[in-house]
Protein backbone atom coordinates (compact mmCIF):
# COMPACT_ATOMS: atom_id res chain seq x y z
CA UNK A 1 0.00 0.00 0.00
CA UNK A 2 2.57 2.38 0.55
CA UNK A 3 4.13 1.56 -2.54
CA UNK A 4 1.12 2.21 -4.25
CA UNK A 5 0.62 5.55 -2.19
CA UNK A 6 3.83 6.28 -3.35
CA UNK A 7 3.19 6.07 -6.40
CA UNK A 8 0.22 8.33 -7.05
CA UNK A 9 2.25 11.11 -5.17
CA UNK A 10 4.66 10.84 -7.73
CA UNK A 11 1.95 10.60 -10.50
CA UNK A 12 0.31 13.86 -9.28
CA UNK A 13 3.68 15.55 -8.83
CA UNK A 14 4.06 14.89 -12.83
CA UNK A 15 1.27 15.58 -13.86
CA UNK A 16 1.01 19.05 -12.11
CA UNK A 17 4.79 19.58 -13.92
CA UNK A 18 3.39 18.86 -17.27
CA UNK A 19 0.53 21.32 -16.79
CA UNK A 20 3.02 23.71 -15.79
CA UNK A 21 4.95 23.54 -18.90
CA UNK A 22 2.10 23.31 -20.95
CA UNK A 23 0.65 26.71 -19.51
CA UNK A 24 4.09 28.93 -19.21
CA UNK A 25 4.90 28.35 -23.18
CA UNK A 26 0.96 29.34 -23.74
CA UNK A 27 1.61 32.95 -21.53
CA UNK A 28 4.95 33.54 -23.11
CA UNK A 29 3.36 32.46 -26.66
CA UNK A 30 0.43 35.42 -25.83
CA UNK A 31 3.10 37.85 -24.45
CA UNK A 32 5.09 37.95 -27.69
CA UNK A 33 2.03 37.77 -29.62
CA UNK A 34 1.11 41.15 -28.18
CA UNK A 35 4.70 42.38 -28.31
CA UNK A 36 4.04 42.27 -32.14
CA UNK A 37 1.03 43.67 -31.85
CA UNK A 38 2.37 46.68 -30.54
CA UNK A 39 5.33 46.79 -32.64
CA UNK A 40 3.53 46.41 -35.77
CA UNK A 41 1.24 48.72 -34.88
CA UNK A 42 3.90 51.80 -34.62
CA UNK A 43 4.50 50.89 -38.39
CA UNK A 44 2.56 53.42 -40.93
CA UNK A 45 0.21 51.44 -43.21
CA UNK A 46 -0.67 53.66 -45.95
CA UNK A 47 -4.48 53.22 -47.83
CA UNK A 48 -4.48 52.45 -50.90
CA UNK A 49 -6.41 52.68 -54.64
CA UNK A 50 -8.63 55.54 -53.05
CA UNK A 51 -9.81 56.50 -55.96
CA UNK A 52 -9.29 54.34 -59.27
CA UNK A 53 -8.09 57.60 -61.57
CA UNK A 54 -6.32 61.27 -61.18
CA UNK A 55 -9.55 62.82 -62.09
CA UNK A 56 -13.15 61.79 -60.83
CA UNK A 57 -15.31 63.69 -63.10
CA UNK A 58 -14.41 67.10 -64.18
CA UNK A 59 -11.60 67.38 -61.36
CA UNK A 60 -8.95 66.27 -60.06
CA UNK A 61 -8.68 63.12 -57.15
CA UNK A 62 -6.25 63.38 -54.63
CA UNK A 63 -4.09 60.01 -57.03
CA UNK A 64 -1.06 60.63 -58.77
CA UNK A 65 0.65 58.06 -60.67
CA UNK A 66 3.79 56.21 -60.44
CA UNK A 67 6.83 57.12 -61.39
CA UNK A 68 7.73 57.34 -64.86
CA UNK A 69 4.49 56.16 -66.07
CA UNK A 70 2.05 58.59 -68.43
CA UNK A 71 -1.60 58.71 -68.54
CA UNK A 72 -3.10 59.69 -71.66
CA UNK A 73 -6.90 61.15 -70.99
CA UNK A 74 -9.38 61.95 -73.62
CA UNK A 75 -12.53 63.99 -72.64
CA UNK A 76 -15.56 64.09 -74.36
CA UNK A 77 -18.47 66.16 -73.56
CA UNK A 78 -21.35 66.35 -76.26
CA UNK A 79 -24.09 69.08 -76.80
CA UNK A 80 -27.44 69.35 -73.93
CA UNK A 81 -29.64 66.82 -74.01
CA UNK A 82 -33.02 68.91 -74.01
CA UNK A 83 -31.53 70.55 -77.58
CA UNK A 84 -33.99 68.22 -79.21
CA UNK A 85 -33.58 65.23 -81.44
CA UNK A 86 -34.24 66.42 -85.00
CA UNK A 87 -31.89 69.62 -83.87
CA UNK A 88 -29.53 68.20 -82.55
CA UNK A 89 -29.90 64.36 -81.62
CA UNK A 90 -30.43 65.24 -78.02
CA UNK A 91 -26.64 66.74 -78.07
CA UNK A 92 -24.81 63.88 -79.98
CA UNK A 93 -24.48 66.45 -82.97
CA UNK A 94 -21.73 68.88 -81.64
CA UNK A 95 -18.75 68.06 -78.63
CA UNK A 96 -16.05 69.62 -77.09
CA UNK A 97 -13.20 67.93 -76.17
CA UNK A 98 -9.77 67.88 -74.24
CA UNK A 99 -6.43 65.93 -75.14
CA UNK A 100 -4.11 65.60 -71.82
CA UNK A 101 -1.21 63.60 -70.74
CA UNK A 102 0.27 63.11 -67.15
CA UNK A 103 3.72 62.07 -66.14
CA UNK A 104 4.80 60.92 -62.85
CA UNK A 105 7.95 62.59 -61.76
CA UNK A 106 7.59 60.06 -58.21
CA UNK A 107 5.10 57.95 -56.95
CA UNK A 108 3.71 61.66 -55.46
CA UNK A 109 4.20 64.40 -57.58
CA UNK A 110 3.03 64.49 -61.54
CA UNK A 111 2.80 66.92 -63.91
CA UNK A 112 0.32 67.11 -66.89
CA UNK A 113 -0.91 69.78 -70.05
CA UNK A 114 -3.86 69.59 -71.98
CA UNK A 115 -5.75 71.23 -75.11
CA UNK A 116 -9.32 71.70 -74.93
CA UNK A 117 -11.33 73.02 -77.51
CA UNK A 118 -13.60 75.08 -75.53
CA UNK A 119 -11.65 78.19 -75.99
CA UNK A 120 -9.03 76.90 -77.66
CA UNK A 121 -7.39 76.51 -73.96
CA UNK A 122 -4.04 75.18 -73.25
CA UNK A 123 -3.56 74.17 -69.40
CA UNK A 124 -0.54 73.24 -67.73
CA UNK A 125 -0.65 71.96 -64.29
CA UNK A 126 1.27 70.28 -61.17
CA UNK A 127 -0.27 67.58 -58.85
CA UNK A 128 1.61 66.73 -55.32
CA UNK A 129 0.77 64.54 -53.10
CA UNK A 130 1.67 65.82 -49.64
CA UNK A 131 0.08 63.43 -46.97
CA UNK A 132 -1.30 60.19 -47.26
CA UNK A 133 -4.09 58.20 -45.15
CA UNK A 134 -2.82 55.31 -42.81
CA UNK A 135 -3.21 54.11 -39.36
CA UNK A 136 -1.75 57.37 -38.60
CA UNK A 137 -3.04 59.76 -39.97
CA UNK A 138 -6.77 59.90 -41.57
CA UNK A 139 -6.84 61.62 -44.80
CA UNK A 140 -4.67 61.72 -47.95
CA UNK A 141 -4.22 65.29 -48.56
CA UNK A 142 -2.76 66.65 -52.29
CA UNK A 143 -1.56 69.92 -53.73
CA UNK A 144 -2.56 71.24 -57.16
CA UNK A 145 -1.33 74.42 -59.23
CA UNK A 146 -2.67 74.96 -62.40
CA UNK A 147 -2.38 77.84 -65.05
CA UNK A 148 -4.03 77.87 -69.01
CA UNK A 149 -3.97 80.13 -71.65
CA UNK A 150 -7.00 80.84 -74.14
CA UNK A 151 -6.19 81.39 -77.31
CA UNK A 152 -9.01 82.61 -79.16
CA UNK A 153 -9.34 85.38 -81.36
CA UNK A 154 -10.24 88.88 -79.07
CA UNK A 155 -14.19 89.90 -79.61
CA UNK A 156 -15.07 86.09 -80.00
CA UNK A 157 -18.59 85.48 -78.43
CA UNK A 158 -18.03 83.20 -74.65
CA UNK A 159 -21.08 80.90 -73.89
CA UNK A 160 -22.66 82.78 -71.62
CA UNK A 161 -22.99 85.12 -74.47
CA UNK A 162 -20.73 88.32 -73.55
CA UNK A 163 -17.98 88.96 -75.55
CA UNK A 164 -14.65 88.75 -74.81
CA UNK A 165 -11.64 91.17 -75.99
CA UNK A 166 -7.89 90.74 -75.00
CA UNK A 167 -5.75 94.15 -74.82
CA UNK A 168 -2.60 92.09 -74.20
CA UNK A 169 -1.65 88.54 -74.28
CA UNK A 170 -1.36 88.13 -70.29
CA UNK A 171 -5.21 88.95 -70.08
CA UNK A 172 -5.52 85.55 -71.50
CA UNK A 173 -3.97 84.11 -68.51
CA UNK A 174 -6.35 82.29 -65.77
CA UNK A 175 -4.67 80.79 -62.74
CA UNK A 176 -5.71 77.91 -59.85
CA UNK A 177 -5.04 76.51 -57.14
CA UNK A 178 -6.60 73.67 -54.94
CA UNK A 179 -6.08 71.26 -51.44
CA UNK A 180 -7.34 67.81 -52.12
CA UNK A 181 -8.72 66.16 -49.05
CA UNK A 182 -9.99 62.74 -49.18
CA UNK A 183 -10.85 59.69 -47.06
CA UNK A 184 -11.12 55.82 -47.69
CA UNK A 185 -13.91 54.47 -45.52
CA UNK A 186 -13.64 51.47 -46.41
CA UNK A 187 -13.20 49.14 -49.58
CA UNK A 188 -16.49 51.11 -51.42
CA UNK A 189 -16.74 54.34 -50.03
CA UNK A 190 -14.03 57.23 -50.77
CA UNK A 191 -15.23 60.64 -50.64
CA UNK A 192 -13.53 64.37 -51.12
CA UNK A 193 -13.27 68.02 -50.67
CA UNK A 194 -11.77 70.54 -52.81
CA UNK A 195 -10.86 74.02 -51.32
CA UNK A 196 -10.36 75.84 -54.28
CA UNK A 197 -9.24 79.52 -55.29
CA UNK A 198 -8.75 81.07 -59.05
CA UNK A 199 -7.70 83.85 -60.45
CA UNK A 200 -8.76 85.38 -63.90
CA UNK A 201 -6.56 88.03 -65.76
CA UNK A 202 -9.50 89.35 -67.61
CA UNK A 203 -13.10 88.80 -66.91
CA UNK A 204 -15.69 89.82 -69.58
CA UNK A 205 -17.80 92.23 -67.39
CA UNK A 206 -16.81 94.23 -64.46
CA UNK A 207 -19.22 93.66 -62.40
CA UNK A 208 -17.25 89.97 -62.23
CA UNK A 209 -14.55 89.72 -59.61
CA UNK A 210 -11.22 88.27 -61.01
CA UNK A 211 -10.90 86.39 -58.09
CA UNK A 212 -13.29 83.54 -56.73
CA UNK A 213 -13.44 81.07 -53.96
CA UNK A 214 -15.14 77.67 -54.35
CA UNK A 215 -15.72 74.22 -52.29
CA UNK A 216 -15.91 71.52 -54.27
CA UNK A 217 -16.99 68.07 -52.50
CA UNK A 218 -17.27 64.42 -54.31
CA UNK A 219 -16.70 60.54 -53.92
CA UNK A 220 -16.98 57.18 -55.38
CA UNK A 221 -19.22 54.29 -53.91
CA UNK A 222 -18.14 50.75 -55.70
CA UNK A 223 -20.62 48.51 -56.69
CA UNK A 224 -18.51 45.77 -58.20
CA UNK A 225 -14.31 45.41 -58.67
CA UNK A 226 -14.60 47.07 -61.43
CA UNK A 227 -18.19 49.38 -61.63
CA UNK A 228 -18.27 52.30 -59.36
CA UNK A 229 -20.60 55.47 -58.83
CA UNK A 230 -19.04 58.66 -58.91
CA UNK A 231 -20.11 62.10 -58.18
CA UNK A 232 -19.37 65.77 -57.58
CA UNK A 233 -20.69 69.05 -57.07
CA UNK A 234 -18.62 72.25 -56.97
CA UNK A 235 -19.88 75.91 -55.27
CA UNK A 236 -18.87 78.92 -56.37
CA UNK A 237 -18.79 82.26 -53.64
CA UNK A 238 -19.83 84.31 -56.54
CA UNK A 239 -22.30 87.47 -55.71
CA UNK A 240 -24.53 87.13 -58.53
CA UNK A 241 -27.09 89.63 -56.89
CA UNK A 242 -24.42 92.40 -57.59
CA UNK A 243 -23.81 91.13 -60.98
CA UNK A 244 -27.18 91.59 -61.52
CA UNK A 245 -27.39 95.38 -59.75
CA UNK A 246 -24.64 96.64 -61.73
CA UNK A 247 -24.91 94.53 -65.29
CA UNK A 248 -28.82 94.48 -65.54
CA UNK A 249 -29.68 91.21 -66.43
CA UNK A 250 -29.25 87.83 -64.88
CA UNK A 251 -25.69 86.17 -63.45
CA UNK A 252 -24.78 83.97 -66.25
CA UNK A 253 -23.19 80.81 -64.17
CA UNK A 254 -23.62 78.17 -61.75
CA UNK A 255 -22.91 75.44 -59.74
CA UNK A 256 -21.07 72.54 -61.74
CA UNK A 257 -22.75 69.37 -60.74
CA UNK A 258 -22.22 65.94 -62.34
CA UNK A 259 -22.83 62.42 -61.83
CA UNK A 260 -21.11 59.40 -63.70
CA UNK A 261 -20.19 55.48 -63.50
CA UNK A 262 -16.67 54.18 -64.13
CA UNK A 263 -15.35 51.10 -65.57
CA UNK A 264 -12.10 49.46 -64.84
CA UNK A 265 -10.31 47.52 -67.63
CA UNK A 266 -7.01 46.57 -66.95
CA UNK A 267 -5.02 49.55 -67.72
CA UNK A 268 -7.66 51.79 -68.74
CA UNK A 269 -10.18 53.70 -66.89
CA UNK A 270 -13.88 54.26 -68.91
CA UNK A 271 -15.62 57.60 -67.24
CA UNK A 272 -18.98 57.70 -68.35
CA UNK A 273 -21.15 60.79 -66.66
CA UNK A 274 -23.96 63.70 -67.24
CA UNK A 275 -23.13 66.74 -66.10
CA UNK A 276 -24.22 70.61 -66.76
CA UNK A 277 -20.83 71.69 -67.30
CA UNK A 278 -19.01 71.67 -70.75
CA UNK A 279 -15.77 72.59 -69.42
CA UNK A 280 -12.53 69.91 -68.80
CA UNK A 281 -10.61 72.37 -66.40
CA UNK A 282 -10.78 74.04 -63.09
CA UNK A 283 -11.38 77.87 -65.30
CA UNK A 284 -14.10 76.55 -67.28
CA UNK A 285 -16.30 73.76 -64.90
CA UNK A 286 -15.84 75.67 -61.34
CA UNK A 287 -16.11 79.63 -61.97
CA UNK A 288 -17.92 79.27 -65.99
CA UNK A 289 -20.44 76.94 -65.90
CA UNK A 290 -23.48 77.93 -68.23
CA UNK A 291 -25.70 74.85 -67.66
CA UNK A 292 -28.57 74.14 -65.25
CA UNK A 293 -29.82 70.68 -64.17
CA UNK A 294 -33.40 72.99 -63.45
CA UNK A 295 -33.57 73.78 -67.04
CA UNK A 296 -32.05 70.83 -68.88
CA UNK A 297 -28.98 71.52 -69.70
CA UNK A 298 -27.37 68.21 -69.05
CA UNK A 299 -24.35 67.10 -71.01
CA UNK A 300 -23.38 63.77 -71.38
CA UNK A 301 -19.27 62.79 -71.55
CA UNK A 302 -16.84 60.57 -70.97
CA UNK A 303 -13.49 60.35 -70.19
CA UNK A 304 -10.81 57.81 -71.49
CA UNK A 305 -7.61 57.12 -69.51
CA UNK A 306 -4.50 54.86 -70.43
CA UNK A 307 -1.44 54.39 -68.56
CA UNK A 308 1.71 53.71 -70.37
CA UNK A 309 4.83 52.77 -68.05
CA UNK A 310 8.27 54.26 -68.76
CA UNK A 311 9.89 52.58 -65.82
CA UNK A 312 12.33 50.21 -67.36
CA UNK A 313 13.55 48.74 -64.04
CA UNK A 314 10.18 47.43 -63.43
CA UNK A 315 10.23 45.82 -67.03
CA UNK A 316 12.89 44.34 -66.47
CA UNK A 317 12.12 42.89 -62.96
CA UNK A 318 8.92 41.41 -64.42
CA UNK A 319 10.62 39.44 -67.80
Amino acid sequence: MERISNYIVGLAFILVLFGLGQISPALAQDDLLQMLEKEQSKKPFYTLATFKATRLINGQTIETISKNHLNFWISHRFGAVNSGFLANFFGLDEAKIRLGLEYGLTDNWLIGAGRSSLEKTYDFYTKYKVLRQSNKFPVTVTGLAGWAINTMETGYSMESGSEMRFNSNLERYSYWGQVLMARKFNERLSLQVMPTFLHYNKVEDPSIPNDLWALGIGGRYKLTKRFTLSGEYYHSFSDPGAYEASAGKTYPYHDAISIGVDIETGGHVFQLHFTNSRGMIEKHFIGQTVGSWEDGDIYYGFNISRTFSFDKAAKHKNK
